[in-house]
């Protein structure tokens, strides 16, 4: 296989019924797998009589199937898209705008007039204004009224091979400034036969989508749905703070799998909710992108004893996961869930400070070689040049990509992950992982989700929780935290929240919680 195209062509020849509903959106609206397959063609065909191919071509629409299909429409003219939406803050798109600088955007009639005019209320001023650039703005609902072009589709597909890229996903990385990390057609489809054979995805799947369309994380659900002619909803991003509403969703839309960020799977297990509410349609739960308290998973694991529970691991730059462990038991406290080994066609090594392989048991930094790496980051050399650098164990040109993460081999001969680099600090003349904090935190029967922080101004460890459902007050976390944690490594603040902020791909907003403790302290 060259082209991931070839997992939607592939399947309307095998599917029976063209019409069954491959995406759910988070109005109820649904796209077919014939529709799907006539509107990315029409809007392929558009692109391709404005002479648009081998660009970038921003997708800037909300959270839909419409969305999927435009994604499509761009693989079929020979451009590869950069998906954003009206989730991301209207600065971070001006800079996303600026380092692409496109020359189509593919929009929607809500995302035009952001662009255009700007939202009262909501943005201070249009995102993108006439005059400021030659930018042709599109609506996707227009486009798609242009006759499909057979010839001009073929021959692009011609001379498409496997090397080209398929698209632009802006993560924030450390800090905080957008960098584009690019995927080929051969790293996604090296990625998605792996990943679909560990989730044991067949036509019968029912995916329960819950990450944003402009990162890598949907890709789980959007190219396994395509190669299987199996369905995905989109789930509404509103039921994540209503557990017992989201558990219904699943039953109501009979939704069999999900791929989530641990903390969406901590907050419904934190909060009690399984008193309320039984996921009874699920049977396969893959989760990664943070750690998992064990506390939660062991709560998933014993309401579900029969399902499938997959740790996954891995970095946007190695084209999503690259690591998978099938969990088969609940763990005791003190355990950790290992991420397991490669998939197929991916080596992890594990380097020392002094570029070394790091020893059985000792930490190293998880380093990734093979077919899933990405290029590079768009428009920029210089951090490519960092972050893909040559494997210091070979003898020839073999590029591994730096995660920054910290992992070890355990005596059972699998891989653990420790925690982010950048999560370890020096506090009190002691390194200290913020991770082994929040793993005590969540172990209290008071915490429902916690999150710590660290204030290098001001020398200060922050905890933040959410409570349980059955809480007393503060002070049992904390005497929870100074029994079964060192002197050193105790909080100086701990501070209880409504709720814990997340970022737009649902995980825990560490740096939104740093700034409201600084800015509590300037008062």
């Amino acid at each position: 296989m060259i082209n991931v195209l070839e997992y939607l062509e592939q399947t309307m020849e095998r599917i029976p019924d063209r019409d069954k509903v491959a995406f759910t959106g988070v109005a109820g609206e649904t796209l077919s797998f014939n529709e799907l397959y006539g509107h990315s063609r029409a809007c392929g065909s558009y692109l391709l009589s404005k002479g648009i191919t081998k660009q970038p071509v921003v997708v800037f629409m909300q959270k839909s199937p419409a969305m999927i299909a435009a994604f499509f429409g761009c693989v079929y003219s020979g451009n590869y898209y950069i998906p954003i939406d009206a989730e991301i803050p209207a600065f971070r798109i001006k800079l996303i705008l600026e380092t692409v600088n496109p020359s189509m955007i593919i929009c929607d009639e809500v995302t035009e007039g952001l662009l255009k005019q700007g939202k009262q209320g909501d943005r201070s001023c249009a995102i993108l204004k006439q005059g400021d650039r030659s930018c042709a703005i599109l609506v996707f609902d227009d486009i798609i009224k242009h006759p499909c072009d057979e010839s001009a589709l073929a021959a692009v597909r011609c001379k498409a091979i496997d090397t080209d890229p398929l698209y632009v996903v802006f993560t924030s990385g450390s800090t905080g400034i957008p960098k584009g990390v690019v995927a080929t057609h051969r790293s996604v489809i090296d990625y998605i036969d792996n990943l679909s054979q560990v989730l044991g995805v067949t036509e019968e799947t029912v995916f329960g989508n819950q990450s944003p369309l402009y990162l890598d994380a949907c890709l789980k659900e959007v190219y396994t749905t395509l190669k299987f002619g199996c369905s995905a909803f989109l789930i509404p991003p509103s039921l994540f703070m209503f557990p017992v509403k989201l558990i219904e969703y699943i039953n109501d839309n009979s939704i069999n799998t999900i791929c989530w960020v641990a903390s969406a799977l901590s907050l419904v297990a934190g909060l009690g909710t399984f008193k309320s509410a039984v996921p009874e349609s699920l049977h396969t739960i893959a989760f990664g992108s943070e750690v998992f308290p064990i506390r939660h998973y062991n709560l998933w694991r014993e309401l579900l004893p029969d399902a499938k529970f997959i740790h996954l691991y891995g970095p946007t730059e190695a084209t999503g996961m690259s690591c998978f462990y099938e969990a088969e038991k609940t763990y005791g406290e003190n355990e950790s869930i290992p991420i397991g080994h490669p998939f197929p066609n991916t080596e992890i090594i594990l380097l020392d400070n002094n570029g070394c392989e790091a020893k059985n048991g000792e930490p190293g930094e998880i380093c990734i070689r093979g077919t899933c790496l990405s290029p590079g980051y768009f428009g920029d050399k210089e951090k490519t040049a960092k972050a893909f650098v040559q494997n210091p164990l070979s003898a020839f040109p073999d590029l591994i990509y730096k995660t920054g993460d910290l992992g070890r081999r355990g005596a059972d001969g699998e891989l653990y992950y420790i925690s982010r680099r950048d999560h370890q600090i020096k506090h009190m003349g002691h390194r200290i992982e913020l991770a082994e904090i929040e793993y005590v935190a969540n172990s209290c029967d008071s915490v429902g989700l916690a999150c710590a922080v660290f204030d290098d101004i001001n020398s200060k460890i922050i905890l933040y929780y959410v409570a349980a459902e059955r809480q007393g007050d503060g002070s049992s976390v904390k005497s929870y935290l100074k029994s079964n944690l060192p002197r050193y490594m105790m909080p100086q603040s701990v501070i209880e929240l409504d709720e814990m902020p997340q970022t737009p791909g649902g995980k825990i907003d560490r740096v939104y919680l740093l700034d409201r403790y600084r800015e509590g302290k300037k008062k």
